[in-house]
């Protein structure tokens, strides 16, 4: 079932699931290794859980619903910056969080359905497209190598890591959605 299904059924626990994963994209963000320019964050995978979870519409809505907590003043980005981190250099990284939720929830909702493989390589698409827009703003600040050195080269294994988490809890999470 996704999200659009869920929207028909229920849509209060549509809005409640969008701000948790709201909360939990703000909360991924403070467990960190604080690195340059670019910290190493759980955001990642609460990006691509939610786009597994909600599906495109509503992991989109979840990484806008965080990136307006940023906007409207609190300190939940990874470097506690407030709306500061939208001029930041990681600032493309934010604005790729909600384009990753949308596209790892759109590929799901045609093509994982209930399959680990599907999810995993959904939840990997996410994250390029993560680094996608995050080094492409990284590099108009560093230039394309360093943007590649510091904004994705550290962080391949990291997100491998959480691509594989996410794909394995992914179908979990979305029963418990479903029945509340």
């Amino acid at each position: 079932m996704h999200a659009k299904t869920l929207t028909t059924q229920n849509s209060q626990r549509l809005v409640v699931a969008v701000i948790f994963f709201a909360a939990l994209t703000a909360l991924a963000a403070q467990i960190k290794i604080q690195i340059v320019p670019v910290p190493i964050t759980l955001q990642t995978l609460a990006v691509v859980l939610s786009g597994l979870v909600l599906g495109a519409r509503g992991g989109a809505l979840a990484q806008l619903a965080y990136l307006s907590m940023i906007a409207v003043g609190m300190p939940v980005d990874a470097n506690n910056l407030g709306p500061a981190a939208f001029f930041s250099p990681t600032a493309g990284y934010l604005a790729g969080f909600v384009m990753a939720a949308y596209v790892t929830g759109w590929l799901s909702e045609r093509f994982a359905t209930t399959n680990w493989w599907g999810h995993f390589v959904a939840a990997l698409t996410g994250v390029g497209t993560i680094y996608i827009v995050g080094a492409s703003w990284l590099a108009a600040v560093i230039g394309w190598q360093n943007a590649w050195l510091f904004g994705v080269a550290p962080f391949i294994a990291w997100d491998l890591g959480k691509a594989i988490v996410a794909a394995s809890v992914a179908e979990s999470a979305k029963y418990s959605l479903r029945s509340g």
